[in-house]
């Protein structure tokens, strides 16, 4: 690759980390049989849409007080399992279900790609969940990240162009000089459109077996790559 850039960003949860199940499983767990017409799976489906809308419905303005994502998803949660007709969860249960999100578990390729990626390029994140959420998943996987940005550094969410500013401007490089990683295009279109290299990596089980997810590659991006050890192949590593 001509010019390659000196340093990639990755998102976390969907593309370096999986959540679908281990967060299922999570519930599961708390609920120890309580509710067993329940699909967990389901719960998760929609915890996670109802993440995105509430994003979408709070995007901070400069000045306003920084919410954290942990409590999106905690404020998410009740009604989820109202209309699930799930009761009698304690508190600590609810916080409990909550935490999944800050301990997913890597792909099996994450590990393994990116200690070859980081050999040639600078490796970080730029996610949108708590720094302290991607500290905790980074230690539990043993994730090696030469850094951690999050859109609590930079006060807004992706895809606000000020966070991949943020990132490029720790980094010291060029948008240019930089590539953006992702299994959602939304991110690597924002990222684009300010001048980063771009790449795709495919993800079709983040929703599930039976989940619906966009994998199809697409000429606009840089690279597309089946998992990050395809992308380290691509990459010359």
């Amino acid at each position: 690759m001509a010019d390659r850039p000196e340093a990639l960003l990755f998102d976390v949860q969907g593309t370096a980390t999986e959540f679908h199940a281990s967060v299922s499983d999570a519930l599961r767990t708390i609920d120890e049989g309580r509710h067993p017409g329940v699909s967990w799976e389901g719960v998760v489906d929609r915890w996670r849409a109802a993440y995105f809308v509430a994003l979408e419905e709070s995007r901070p303005t400069p000045g306003q007080d920084w919410g954290t994502v942990h409590s999106v998803y905690r404020s998410a949660l009740d009604p989820l399992l109202a209309a699930e007709g799930v009761i009698g969860w304690t508190d600590s249960e609810r916080e409990e279900a909550t935490d999944a999100w800050r301990r997913l578990p890597p792909w099996p390729d994450t590990v393994p790609g990116l200690t070859r990626l980081r050999t040639r390029f600078t490796v970080a994140t730029l996610s949108n969940a708590d720094v302290g959420a991607v500290v905790e998943m980074s230690k539990r996987g043993g994730l090696p990240w030469d850094a951690v940005f999050t859109a609590e550094m930079a006060g807004v969410f992706k895809p606000d162009p000020r966070i991949y500013r943020m990132a490029a401007r720790y980094l010291g490089f060029p948008p240019a000089r930089i590539m953006m990683v992702a299994s959602h295009k939304y991110d690597l279109r924002a990222a684009a459109r300010l001048g980063f290299r771009t790449a795709f990596v495919a993800r079709p089980l983040e929703f599930g077996p039976h989940g619906v997810v966009d994998t199809t590659y697409e000429s606009d991006f840089d690279v597309n790559a089946a998992d990050f050890l395809d992308l380290a192949d691509q990459l010359g590593c």
